[in-house]
């Protein structure tokens, strides 16, 4: 877009729109955390906003779509997926009501824009309970009356008049919510949808998407670290959310009936076969199980607030020693870091907010960073085809340095759990980093595994900072529960495990002779070695099975299990079912297919299951 006369809106346009105003307001990070008092000040408003807006920009990334109304509804389902807090919540149902106004259109004028944010913010406040204004709901509400009224037929100056009306009614929430009153900041939810529209301007006048343009930069020390608040102040302990899927999940009101005596500031939103829930609860069990009646429980997390408030706490005594203007922010106790080879799904790293430090490949002149460059679909795809094997290589020095320094401006201590060392010399390179960045609050932990026995290891430790656990209880119980867990696979074919030098080329013609399925697993130790063996594919998944019920301790009360595939997604309903038949209907599932890094060693038609004991 430029200057020039923009008379309609198509999907190229929207998406680039989008794409802008993410990046822009993802760079206001810090400053909303700082500012973020309402609803609770947690100084956490910038981080779920900038995961929300992420996913976002995740699921436009590949859209070329001509149609505006189907750009739209990706970037609804992006913000559903991606939803964290009360602000992310708020803004996938603005843009889940936008998207069904403009449904199967294929561009729209500024007429048609003003009716869809209409649109977006009928729904949005439909959704709320108790709608409290002052928010990010009131700046979109000015935001759209203002659209609306315009007489401009040109996108240009009409992004003009909505930035205008946004930085109004953002400078008015104060008159509005007294907890920014007396605070004296704006609202930090509604400041990210300024920024938003900020980016999108930035966009059309064909300026660089930079935090440098910005007129509203503040600086100055924490704002949270000032506010006089206490945990009585706070109903309810554990700020819970949740994504459920399903095809026939309830709608939105009967969700919300059936959870509305267990908290508040509840959020519910329903998008065909996903489900997503927010809420303020100290019964946070209470909920996910309700929801597990209902569908498959993706991701759930509950987070302590209380735990918050005391860092937070901790941080205004801690800036009382800093120099004058230092901007401290409040952060959470625990961060946690690990690398592509966990094999977590993108949903539960952002819903845990985990930074993920991509593995490489090396094919030829060509190298991929695990996950971003590549998927491990597309590279499953690659697998049955391509006949050469491509390198893998741990990350690069810099890549550890950013994600510490990442993780470092959001939680008090980071943690970070890593594939194994007797399997990657990526822990090493993590320590090395650590030690090169001079910070004492940074901890590598070995995870004496891969894949989801490393992933899971990963969760929990993202689970235990969000209870409250410092960070050396949360390497001690790492360590107890790393003894007792493990995980077992097969594979289909020996012809990558040959290249990888996992099995010898003797060994495996004998196998391919004999017809054997080798069952591999990961030892306590974190050594690789056989766990059993059986004869054709079909006798390797009882097999497999037995195996790990011989794992796992009789008796074992609490445990979840992770399942991972090469290229044969539609084993994973079986195992699942298999898992459940024997350990609860209520058990814990992930699934997950490997990573590149983890696949290009077992071939496709390779699966294993891991499994984490608790007890």
């Amino acid at each position: 877009m430029n200057s020039n006369q923009i008379a309609y809106l198509d999907g190229p346009r929207l998406r680039r729109s989008l794409l802008a105003a993410c990046d822009y307001a993802q760079q206001q990070r810090v400053e909303l955390n700082r500012i973020n008092v309402f609803p609770v000040p947690d100084g956490d408003t910038g981080t779920n906003l900038s995961l929300t807006l992420q996913a976002i920009a995740d699921h436009l990334g590949g859209v070329s779509a001509r149609s505006v109304g189907e750009v739209a509804q990706r970037a609804a389902e992006g913000a559903v997926l991606g939803a964290r807090g009360n602000c992310g919540m708020m803004l996938s149902h603005f843009l889940l009501g936008f998207a069904q106004n403009i449904e199967g259109r294929t561009r729209i004028t500024t007429g048609d824009l003003g009716e869809a944010l209409g649109a977006g913010v009928d729904i949005l406040y439909e959704s709320l309970e108790n709608p409290v204004e002052g928010t990010i709901l009131t700046v979109m509400r000015d935001v759209a009356t203002a659209v609306c009224e315009s007489a401009e037929d040109d996108f240009v100056p009409l992004i003009l008049e909505a930035v205008r009306e946004a930085r109004l009614s953002l400078e008015r929430t104060p008159e509005k919510l007294e907890a920014l009153k007396k605070a004296g900041v704006v609202d930090a939810g509604a400041k990210g949808f300024v920024s938003m529209l900020e980016g999108v301007q930035m966009f059309v006048n064909g300026e660089p998407i930079s935090a440098d343009n910005t007129e509203h930069q503040f600086e100055g020390q924490s704002v949270l670290a000032m506010v006089d608040y206490s945990v009585e102040d706070e109903q309810y302990r554990f700020c819970t959310e949740a994504l459920v899927r399903g095809s026939t999940l309830p709608a939105q009101p009967e969700v919300r009936e059936a959870l509305r005596d267990l908290g508040d500031c509840l959020i519910v939103i329903r998008s065909q076969d996903v489900l997503k829930v927010h809420i303020h609860t100290d019964e946070p069990e209470d909920v996910f199980s309700y929801l597990r009646s209902v569908g498959e429980l993706a991701t759930h997390k509950a987070e302590d607030m209380y735990v918050q408030h005391e860092t937070i706490g901790a941080a205004s005594v801690s800036a009382s020693h800093r120099s004058k203007g230092h901007i401290q922010i409040a952060r959470r106790p625990v961060t946690v870091v690990t690398d592509s080879a966990c094999d977590l799904s993108k949903e539960v790293v952002r819903a845990h907010g985990i930074h993920v430090i991509p593995m490489s490949l090396v094919h030829g002149d060509k190298t991929w960073r695990d996950g971003v460059d590549i998927t491990a679909e597309q590279f499953h795809e690659k697998l049955r085809t391509d006949q050469a094997l491509p390198t893998t290589s741990q990350p690069a020095p810099v890549e550890f340095l950013k994600a510490f320094q990442a993780a470092g401006e959001e939680g008090e201590s980071v943690i970070g759990v890593f594939v194994g060392s007797t399997l990657s010399g990526t822990v090493r390179a993590a320590e090395m980093a650590a030690d090169n960045a001079g910070d004492t609050s940074i901890h590598v932990v070995d995870s004496l595994g891969a894949s989801l026995l490393q992933g899971m290891l990963t969760l929990k430790a993202a689970e235990l900072g969000e209870s409250g656990w410092g960070v050396q209880e949360i390497r001690k119980e790492l360590d107890r529960i790393r003894r007792q867990s493990g995980i077992v696979f097969t594979v289909s074919t020996f012809e990558r495990l040959i290249a990888s030098g996992r099995v010898g080329r003797g060994k495996a013609l004998l196998g391919r002779f004999l017809g054997l399925k080798p069952i591999l697993g990961v030892t306590p130790e974190g050594e690789v070695a056989a766990f059993g063996k059986a004869f054709g594919d079909k006798r390797a998944r009882p097999e497999l099975l037995r195996v790990v019920r011989k794992q796992v301790p009789e008796g074992t009360k609490k445990v979840r299990f992770g399942i991972v595939q090469v290229g044969v997604p539609e084993i994973v309903p079986d195992i699942t079912a298999a898992l459940r038949g024997e350990y609860g209907s209520d058990v814990d599932v992930l699934a997950a297919p490997a990573t590149p890094v983890i696949a290009t060693h077992t071939g496709v038609g390779a699966w294993g299951v891991a499994w984490l004991v608790e007890d």
